[in-house]
């Protein structure tokens, strides 16, 4: 079994149905949920938009290869309504990034892990921090702790549910 970290995020539709919802497909598709972050309302990041996005980080127990999270995370995007715009950031129903698979290093067209850009930004690190404090980031070679204390980025995150 591998733990996998994911992300959740969307600022658009019934959050609260919406991320109901992709926490209980993603644990019908890939395995167990053991552990949840709360849900924390943040600032849009790369882009501007008067809707304010949730995020929170799942930990998931899976039997599954990283690829085939990564099939699985898409397909339930999709059924949950997701559009891919052309812009890179933009507002959406739901999102779901890989951020861990264990230790797994990993640089291939389809899919990077560590989530190469979950260093910048506090929207990641904050909930990721909630769950996994301690873990040591495998390219860093920090904790998320000490990457949430390094970080720059100053857009709002704050808590809301736990």
């Amino acid at each position: 079994m591998a733990k996998l970290f994911l992300l959740l995020g969307g600022n658009l539709g019934d959050k609260t149905q919406i991320f109901a919802t992709a926490r209980k497909r993603l644990e019908e598709e890939l395995g167990s949920l053991v552990q949840q972050s709360s849900i924390y309302e943040t600032e849009p990041w790369g882009f501007e938009s008067d809707d304010l996005f949730w995020n929170q980080v799942l930990v998931i127990n899976t039997s599954l290869s990283a690829t085939d999270v990564l099939k699985h995370t898409k397909a339930i995007e999709l059924e949950l309504g997701r559009i891919r715009h052309a812009a890179r950031y933009a507002s959406r129903l739901i999102d779901i990034d890989l951020l861990f698979y264990d230790e797994l290093v990993l640089n291939e067209p389809a899919l990077e892990l560590p989530h190469p850009r979950m260093i910048d930004r506090r929207f990641v690190l904050e909930p990721l921090a909630e769950v996994a404090g301690n873990f040591i980031h495998p390219v860093f070679k920090k904790s998320i702790n000490k990457l949430v204390n390094e970080c720059h980025d100053q857009l709002s995150v704050k808590r809301l549910i736990d």
